[in-house]
């Protein structure tokens, strides 16, 4: 079960990933803040790759914590951005895109399942931990604590 929630997570970051690195240039146009949306796509598309390397290496809860940070946040600002206009938050630009296309439908799609599969695998790296160290202390010979 583990091993299948890491591919979800690392699959959705990589299409998160390959989305933005694609129209990261497309971007370059929008103004406002002190980051580009060129270099606000590009930071993007290395932070969900290098996270997807982190989930398929580690597997841990810290790992799919990352993850689900991540990926969710992207997902966030997809949505937020298509139904609202909330201008120029701090150093980001003012991202308003009020029209959709399957290139967005992938990224959010892509950032909506890791983001659940991340949730899960949080919650099955930890009992997986716990069962660990109860087999652990299973095999102590009564007496030795």
């Amino acid at each position: 079960m583990g091993l299948i929630l890491r591919l979800i997570v690392a699959a959705g970051l990589a299409a998160d990933a390959i989305v933005h690195w694609m129209f990261a240039p497309d971007m370059a146009y929008v103004e406002g803040g002190s980051i580009g949306g060129d270099d606000l796509f590009r930071i993007q598309a290395a932070v969900a790759g290098v996270v997807a390397v982190v989930v398929l290496t580690y597997g841990t809860r810290w790992a799919y914590a990352l993850a689900l940070l991540v990926a969710g946040s992207a997902a966030g600002a997809v949505v937020l951005y298509y139904y609202a206009d909330p201008g120029v938050l701090g150093p980001l630009p003012d991202m308003h895109e009020p029209v959709w296309y399957l290139d967005k439908t992938i990224s959010l799609v892509g950032e909506g399942g890791a983001a659940l599969a991340a949730l899960a695998g949080f919650f099955v790296a930890g009992g997986r931990r716990r069962e660990e160290e109860d087999e652990m202390f299973e095999r102590e010979p009564a007496g030795r604590f």
